[in-house]
């Protein structure tokens, strides 16, 4: 008799196990799903990432406080200085400059970004 509730016991435990595992599968996949990102989400990231430095293409080149020629003046950059775009309003963007200050706004025009 001792045998036979050892066997029911290891039966209903590896019922037990099975399913928690089937569980876990489950639950595992669904959420591998939900975070792997689809290819437009990925491309995008790329373009993002591939656009995210500008380079300043002339001398003298005014960064100013806000997008716009009503804002003030903060420095002048030469060409060959980078920025780290964080942004962009119509023909300006806004991002920060290498070894230099942050959040400064500069025309499209003296950017290839």
């Amino acid at each position: 008799m001792r045998s036979t509730a050892v066997t029911r016991t290891i039966t209903k435990l590896a019922v037990a196990t099975a399913a928690t595992g089937a569980l876990v599968a489950t639950t595992g996949a669904a959420h591998a799903t939900a975070r792997t990102p689809d290819t437009a989400t990925a491309s995008h990231a790329a373009r993002q990432t591939a656009a995210a430095v500008c380079t300043v293409n002339d001398n003298g080149v005014n960064f100013r406080g806000g997008p716009g020629e009503t804002f003030p003046v903060l420095g002048k950059v030469n060409a060959g200085q980078k920025l780290n775009l964080r942004g962009q309003q119509g023909n300006w963007v806004m991002g920060d400059l290498w070894g230099g200050r942050t959040g400064v706004w500069i025309h499209v025009a003296y950017l290839n970004c």
